[in-house]
């Protein structure tokens, strides 16, 4: 049991992630511990395939576009990490502009009167290094030309607008959550939003991540950044899956008095003042169980080409 325990090193931070994500209950150990168990799995999956990619380059260290390559087919995922690594180089930039100590830097050009005044050329420049750079993939259809397109001003609109529909969902379910919060719960929720499994536990993750045995590669500040990304969006798609799940349940078990059918009319005949049943109870492993379950089903399309065939179906782990 204490080995059990030395070897699920999340439970604070998978705690934090899950009330974010919607779960305003205390799960318990059972329920965070199969919960990091699930994302273990999907990062050694993951730094697994990397090193295969890695291998057939003839290279023993896997890059960023080797770990991106594993989500390429979730487009609004691929789009959200685009742009956090776009914003980090943003604040990558500023930061080395604040370590020069330059004016320039900080938009500030002459004024013909003699005076100082914002704007000018200097402001330009400025916008230009710390603007938000596109990180670029090699698989994109883009990449196959020596020669690129010049971007337009409103390419990054069309691109948002296309591929961060989900992200505008959880903006829109974040706002429903925070709406009727107090002052001292929003600022819980804030400060629980910078849960992370990677940030100032680097070592700590590298161990549990299982670094120097599943693969030889060291991995680059990037590529822990990424993965700190990644965690914490499984663990929001694992939470979100499962509250899904129990509110089914629950709501199962209002309509048809649960377990207890002798019950069914006094549970039905709730009393105005009575306090709502959602939310009484935190999700349970059975609900994480049941997510992951729906999380790991094949498409029907995948399916039903294989019907008929006696071709062995495949059973890898599905990345989500």
């Amino acid at each position: 049991m204490a080995d059990n325990n030395k070897q699920h090193k999340y439970r604070q931070e998978i705690q934090q992630m899950m009330y974010v994500s919607g779960e305003t209950g205390e799960p318990s150990v059972e329920t965070t511990a199969m919960i990091e168990e699930i994302v273990r799995q999907q990062v050694i999956e993951m730094l697994r395939n990397c090193t295969e990619l890695a291998a057939r380059r003839g290279s023993r260290s896997i890059t960023i576009n080797d770990l991106i390559f594993q989500i390429r087919d979730d487009a609004p995922k691929v789009s959200r990490l685009r742009t956090f690594l776009s914003w980090k180089d943003v604040r990558k930039s500023a930061k080395d502009s604040d370590d020069k100590g330059g004016d320039a830097d900080l938009g500030v050009a002459d004024d013909p009167a003699g005076g100082v005044m914002p704007g000018g050329p200097a402001v330009e420049e400025a916008a230009k290094k710390n603007k938000k750079a596109k990180v670029k993939l090699p698989w994109e259809p883009s990449s196959y030309y020596s020669q690129e397109v010049p971007e337009r001003d409103d390419e990054e609109d069309e691109e948002e607008e296309e591929m961060n529909y989900i992200t505008l969902q959880r903006l829109r379910k974040a706002d429903e959550r925070t709406k009727a919060m107090t002052k001292e719960e929003y600022v819980t929720w804030s400060e629980y939003r910078q849960a992370s499994f990677t940030y100032r536990k680097g070592k700590r993750f590298r161990e549990w991540a299982g670094f120097g045995i599943v693969t030889d590669s060291k991995p680059s500040d990037d590529i822990v950044d990424i993965l700190g990304f990644l965690t914490f969006e499984m663990v929001q798609t694992l939470t979100e899956e499962a509250l899904k799940i129990k509110e089914q349940e629950d709501l199962w078990k209002e309509r048809s008095g649960g377990e207890n059918s002798g019950n069914k009319k006094r549970k039905l005949a709730q009393g105005l003042f009575d306090p709502p049943n959602e939310g009484k109870t935190p999700v349970e492993s059975r609900h994480i169980q049941e997510a992951f379950r729906r999380l790991q089903a094949r498409p029907k399309k995948s399916r039903a080409m294989l019907n008929g065939t006696n071709l062995q179906q495949r059973t890898n782990l599905k990345l989500f």
